[in-house]
C-alpha cells in the first residue's frame, strides 16, 4: 500500500535538483525567459518527443547522444523555438553550452529545450547573458515554471509526496507549459518531471509511455502539432525509496493533472470537456473516435456556443473511420440522454437539460458505440474569438 499527498512549491521538494528562471530580455517587463534544471550528479533520463517530422534543433541535439546517456543539466528558453533552423540550430546549442561551461564547468551531456516562434536562429549572445545571473544552488520552481511560459495564462507546477508502507517516501514533481498548438500527438507543450525515487532506468522508460499516452497524448486545444513537444523524466534517486506500482500511480496522476491544465488554459478557452467513447471494437478504435471528437472544430465551436447539437458528435464519430452504427450509438451529455435509436430528436425538455450541462466549466460527453467492450477518454476545450485574436499576431 501507499499514500500520495500534494505538496506546494513544485520542483523545490525533490532532493538532488536545483532550478531557477531569470530574464535575458526576450520577454517584456523583466519576466523570466531562460531557466535551468540541474542535478548534483548525472541522472538517468527518459523522454518522449513530438510526432512532427520537422523536429526542432533541441530534440535533434538530444537524439545525438548515445542511448541510455545520463545528464546533469537542462537549459530552457522561451520566445524562440529554434525550429526549422537546420544544422545552424544545433551548432547554436553547442555554442551556448560552451559558454555555459565558463560558469558551470561540470556540465555532463547537457540538453536544451526551447519554445516560441518557429524559423529563427537563437540569439546566442543575448541568451548567454542569463548565465551570469544563474544561481546554481537555487531552488526556485515558480520562476522556472514562469520562464517557459509563452501564451500561457498561469504557471503549471505540481508535486506529490509518495509514502510507502515501509515508512520510506519519495517525491515526484513537474512543471509544464502549453496553451496553443495542443493536439493528441504532443503539441506545443514542454513538461519536465523530476523525482528522487530510486527508480531503475528500465522502469522510467516503461512507465513514461502509458503515462504520456493517457495524458499529454489525449488532449487537444486546436489540433495542431508543434515541432518542439517534449516530456522529460529525470531521477536523482536520492530518496532511496521506490515501489513500481506507487510510482506509476503518481506519474499517471501528475501527467493527467498537468495535461488538463493545458486544456483549461487553452488559448481563449472557457470549458474543459471529457470525450468518453465506450463500447468500441478495440481500444485503438475508441481512441481514434475520442480524439476525433476532441479535435473537431465544429464540435469545439458548438461547445463554445453551448449548443447541444448532437449531430456534430455523431457525424464526427461516423467520419472517424471506426466501426460504428447509428442504431447502436448512444450519446449522453453528463447524465442527460441526448441521442439513441429510440430517441433521435431533441425535445424541448431534453434540449434545456443538455444546454444547462454545456453551461458548466467542465462536463462529459459520453458516446457508447454499442459494438464491443473497449473505451478511451480524450480531453478538449472550446474554440472561440480569443483563440483567433491570440494567434493572429503571435509573433508580436
Amino acid at each position: 500500500m501507499f499514500s500520495i499527498f500534494p505538496l506546494k512549491n513544485g520542483l523545490n521538494n525533490v532532493a538532488g535538483f536545483f532550478t531557477q528562471g531569470v530574464s535575458a530580455g526576450f520577454k517584456p517587463n523583466g519576466k523570466e525567459d531562460v531557466a535551468f534544471i540541474r542535478s548534483d550528479e548525472p541522472c538517468d533520463i527518459a523522454a518522449r518527443f513530438t510526432t512532427n517530422v520537422f523536429q526542432a534543433a533541441p530534440i535533434k541535439h538530444y537524439l545525438k547522444y548515445p542511448q541510455g546517456f545520463q545528464t546533469n543539466f537542462i537549459l530552457m528558453n522561451a520566445k524562440n523555438a529554434n525550429a526549422m533552423t537546420g544544422a545552424d540550430g544545433i551548432s547554436d546549442i553547442e555554442a551556448l553550452f560552451e559558454r555555459l561551461r565558463t560558469f558551470y564547468p561540470t556540465l555532463h551531456n547537457p540538453i536544451m529545450s526551447s519554445t516560441g516562434v518557429i524559423g529563427y536562429r537563437l540569439n546566442v549572445d543575448k541568451l548567454s547573458t542569463a548565465f551570469e545571473k544563474f544561481d546554481f544552488q537555487a531552488h526556485d520552481s515558480h520562476a522556472t515554471a514562469s520562464a517557459i511560459m509563452t501564451t500561457d495564462s498561469f504557471k503549471k507546477e505540481l508535486c506529490f509526496k509518495v509514502e510507502l508502507d515501509d515508512g520510506k517516501a519519495f517525491h515526484i514533481a513537474a512543471i509544464c507549459k502549453g496553451a496553443g498548438m495542443i493536439n493528441p500527438a504532443m503539441a506545443t507543450m514542454l513538461c519536465f518531471i523530476l523525482t528522487d525515487a530510486d527508480i531503475p532506468k528500465s522502469d522510467m522508460e516503461e512507465l513514461l509511455t502509458p503515462a504520456v499516452e493517457h495524458s499529454f497524448n489525449a488532449v487537444s486545444v486546436d489540433g495542431d502539432t508543434s515541432t518542439n513537444d517534449t516530456v522529460i523524466l529525470m531521477a536523482s534517486k536520492k530518496s532511496g525509496a521506490y515501489a513500481k506500482k506507487a510510482f506509476q500511480e503518481a506519474l499517471n496522476r501528475i501527467t493527467k493533472e498537468l495535461s488538463l491544465m493545458l486544456v483549461r488554459d487553452g488559448e481563449g478557452s472557457t470549458k474543459v470537456v471529457a470525450f468518453e467513447v465506450s463500447g468500441a471494437k478495440s481500444i485503438a478504435e475508441a481512441e481514434k473516435a475520442a480524439k476525433a471528437l476532441s479535435n473537431s472544430l465544429l464540435v469545439k465551436t458548438a461547445i463554445f456556443g453551448e449548443d447541444p447539437n448532437w449531430g456534430r458528435i455523431a457525424s464526427t464519430i461516423g467520419a472517424s473511420g471506426i466501426t460504428c452504427s447509428e442504431e447502436s450509438l448512444v450519446i449522453h451529455y453528463d447524465d442527460v440522454l441526448i441521442y439513441c435509436n429510440e430517441k433521435r430528436s431533441l425535445d424541448e425538455v431534453t434540449e434545456k437539460k443538455a444546454a444547462a450541462v454545456m453551461q458548466k466549466e467542465s462536463y462529459r460527453i459520453h458516446c457508447d458505440l454499442g459494438i464491443g467492450e473497449a473505451s478511451f477518454t480524450a480531453y478538449g476545450c472550446d474554440l472561440g474569438h480569443e483563440y483567433v485574436k491570440i494567434n493572429a499576431d503571435y509573433r508580436t
